[in-house]
């Protein structure tokens, strides 16, 4: 029986069978690729692949021995979904392939760390307002003495010497455990009230101030940074928090208007803001569209079926690595090859709050809704965004796009989601 036991605890049958699908997928979209550039095989962009899956399948070895009992259906996900985005931005610049491999890797080793400590999860919520102090001072730091590196015309990095951060993509964790934690403590405060104002129960006002807070937060961003997506996304992630921490809808609602009437007001008042509107709603009368209409064109020219990957223009696209990958691969690999990695999001987020409801512990059930939801808002942000269905935004899509500070924050992302998972045995064969 301990024999049995070890051996089952030495695999993940489900997540090993996940990842040899992911992994010829991803090392057909390679053959693919190799074989538009030359008409043959190149051993430099097999050797790629053969990098990615390897370190993707000793990242599965290991998370069999730190987490056995842990969810077996999201790594394999996240491993489809980073190899086609490593692909389209290999297609596109291949010294930018480079470094984005060099960062997947380094995002499996965060991951098995996200794994390894806190040994107990919980221990988070001991230090939720240190998280807090933490991210303020990142926001605070990177406008005062942020770097404009990708010459936006707006301070989002973080220079150490030849490394770049945006520490909006670690913000983003720090919030989440600050918000679980202290939605969980206050939980049957903010879900009664004595107060009433037009028919509505409201709790003290003290505890509402993290909801004043968190609404003057994304309205700096949206000001000062002219960053629109973080914006949306940080109250996003708050909001869907708060409801599912007070089973209130009010709380939603009133958070939604208040930077609704923020947002409205700010386009009166900045320049900036009232360009980016207008740019949604005509970008064929301002040359600021030019973007949005090159990826408009490429969805068009993608059709259902995609152009193949390596044979179409995704480079006529600005900026396509990054804020429109969505609209490269559309081109390439059509409306059909979308709703597939659309699917595998989905899979996602759905396994995510799957956690969340199995979970038991309070502090454990935030922690994993508002994680996930960090996957969601962003991927209806930005393919919103690429799709002219909301204002554009310069969220990256998880996995996809280019950029080390998103694929590290991800995947600690995924990490604390496996972590919670493992305590409620949700990879444990029935």
């Amino acid at each position: 029986m301990g024999s049995l036991a070890l051996q089952r605890r030495a695999t993940r049958p489900v997540e090993l069978t996940g990842l040899m699908f992911a992994a010829a997928l991803v090392i057909l979209a390679f053959m693919l690729l190799s074989g538009a550039s030359t008409g043959g095989i190149q051993s430099g962009l097999m050797f790629r692949v053969g990098i990615y899956l390897g370190a993707a399948l000793v990242t599965s070895l290991l998370l069999a021995r730190l987490v056995p009992d842990a969810d077996q259906l999201i790594f394999p996900v996240v491993v489809l979904l980073g190899g086609i985005g490593l692909v389209e931005i290999t297609r596109l610049d291949p010294p930018y392939g480079d470094r984005q491999l060099l960062w997947l890797c380094i995002g499996d080793v965060v991951l098995l760390a996200a794994t390894v400590w806190p040994r107990n999860i919980n221990r988070l919520r001991l230090y939720k307002y240190t998280w807090a102090v933490i991210g303020c001072f990142l926001i605070a730091l990177t406008i005062v003495h942020g770097s404009d590196v990708g010459a936006a015309g707006y301070p989002r990095w973080i220079g150490f010497g030849p490394i770049v951060l945006q520490p909006v993509e670690f913000l983003k964790i720090f919030m989440v455990i600050f918000f679980a934690a202290y939605l969980d403590e206050k939980r049957e405060l903010l879900s009664g009230g004595r107060l009433e104002i037009a028919g509505i129960r409201l709790p003290p006002i003290q505890y509402l101030i993290p909801l004043l807070i968190m609404w003057g937060l994304s309205l700096l961003l949206l000001i000062r940074q002219d960053d629109l997506g973080s914006a949306l996304l940080f109250l996003g992630i708050f909001l869907a928090m708060l409801y599912v921490g007070t089973s209130r809808p009010i709380f939603p609602a009133l958070g939604g208007g208040l930077f609704v009437l923020g947002t409205v007001a700010s386009y009166f008042l900045f320049s900036h803001v009232r360009l980016r509107t207008d740019i949604w709603l005509n970008p064929w009368n301002n040359s600021a569209g030019y973007q949005l209409i090159q990826g408009l064109f490429a969805f068009a020219a993608g059709g259902i079926g995609g152009q193949g990957i390596g044979l179409g223009h995704p480079g006529f696209v600005p900026v396509a690595d990054s804020d429109f990958i969505w609209a490269a691969l559309g081109e390439e690999i059509g409306l059909a090859g979308l709703m597939a990695l659309l699917i595998a999001y989905l899979v996602l987020v759905y396994r995510g709050f799957d956690i969340a409801v199995t979970a038991r512990d309070g502090f454990q059930k935030l922690l994993a809704a508002g994680l996930v939801s960090v996957f969601a808002i962003q991927a209806i942000v930005i393919i919103g965004g690429n799709t002219r269905l909301i204002p554009l935004t310069g969220v990256p899509l998880p996995f996809l796009s280019y950029g080390g500070s998103s694929i590290v924050a991800n995947f600690i992302i995924i990490g604390l989601l496996l972590k919670v998972s493992q305590t409620v045995g949700m990879g444990r064969p029935s």
